[in-house]
């Protein structure tokens, strides 16, 4: 196959770069429960005084819950306290829990308090309720000096310092290479089974891909007006860099950089309507008389329009028509200066 060094227009069809971070905090929650009996006995022990669950640990931390049968202090007078106890020395260790007194086994609730959010440290290590349970309710529950038994319920959640991290794709999905493999098909050569003459020029492609791309092969290689030797295929009215660039297009779907299409007979669309947009960009003093006449040719409307309304602003006209462009335009598609006379009066009357 025939190879010419042309530049190339990529058509990148990879991601923009994306990153991304999470911020998540940890909590760890437990369950203790601090068995009371023979609370009659407790009773009386003094004001400040308490009796401690043993140390249970959550989030890595030591607790233990306090009860005092006569109050923590002074002001509860007549109310049991009950707090939660941080025994790790803590620094800024922010919580949630619940601090409850059940009877009969733990089946009947005495109290109803709920959740307390605090953040225990070295100065504040000990959260909870002055009056937690009446007294007097505590007595009367028990009928001698060996009953008085209940529990209290701590549900204690530790939350974690929020912490941030890079979120990490690991099934991070390849772009789109079909183009890639395409080219590289053609470019090798392998499997190819028609070979086009341009010009004495040679060049090596599979039939099958250019039936799908192309209606016109489609007819050649498989239709009714097909070619008798569809192996080998001559062509001598067409530049072979043109057509080298036309097989690009079918391979790729890209267009070589310093190529300007004068062909669309092979019926791809998508590559008419790119060429006339390159060409509507080019469009200048020299050629866009030159470009009217493909425009006209192949039946491109709004490339038509484009040259017209060039050449009748900013009064551009009269150093067109000194072109050879032009006098090449007037020799071809005379009829066309009508369209431009009547863009003309159009621009005076307006």
């Amino acid at each position: 196959m025939a190879k010419n060094s042309t530049a190339v227009v990529n058509h990148d069809h990879r991601s923009l770069s994306e990153t991304s971070s999470r911020c998540f905090t940890e909590s760890l929650t437990a369950t203790h429960n601090f068995e009371v009996a023979c609370y009659p006995l407790l009773a009386g022990m003094g004001v400040g005084k308490y009796i401690s669950s043993c140390i249970f640990s959550v989030g890595g931390y030591d607790w233990t819950i306090r009860f005092y049968p006569d109050g923590n202090n002074a002001e509860c007078a007549g109310n049991a306290s009950a707090f939660l106890y941080c025994s790790s020395q803590p620094e800024g260790v922010r919580t949630k829990f619940t601090l409850n007194m059940l009877e009969k086994e733990g089946k009947v609730l005495v109290t109803s308090f709920g959740s307390l959010e605090h953040t225990f440290s070295s100065s504040i290590d000990d959260f909870g309720f002055s009056k937690f349970v009446e007294k007097s309710r505590l007595l009367k529950s028990s009928s001698d000096a060996t009953s008085g038994y209940f529990t209290i319920r701590c549900v204690l959640t530790v939350i974690k310092e929020p912490r941030t991290e890079i979120r990490r794709n690991l099934f991070v999905v390849p772009r789109p290479n079909l183009q890639d493999h395409l080219q590289q098909m053609w470019k090798d050569g392998h499997g190819a089974d028609v070979t086009f003459s341009v010009s004495g020029q040679l060049f090596s492609a599979h039939r099958y891909l250019l039936a799908a791309r192309s209606p016109v092969f489609k007819a050649e290689l498989f239709g009714p007006t097909k070619e008798k030797a569809t192996d080998s295929i001559t062509i001598d009215d067409i530049e072979p860099s043109i057509f080298e660039a036309l097989l690009h297009f079918i391979y790729t779907d890209s267009i070589l950089d310093d190529w300007d299409s004068k062909e669309d007979r092979y019926g791809l669309e998508r590559l008419r309507v790119m060429c006339e947009g390159r060409l509507r960009h080019s469009i200048d003093l020299e050629t866009v008389a030159t470009t009217l006449v493909l425009a006209e040719q192949h039946h491109c409307r709004d490339l038509k329009e484009a040259c017209i309304g060039f050449m009748t602003s900013q009064n551009r006209l009269g150093d067109i028509m000194a072109t050879d462009g032009f006098k090449h335009l007037m020799a071809s598609s005379p009829l066309i200066m009508k369209d431009i006379l009547d863009k003309v009066s159009c621009v005076l009357s307006g």
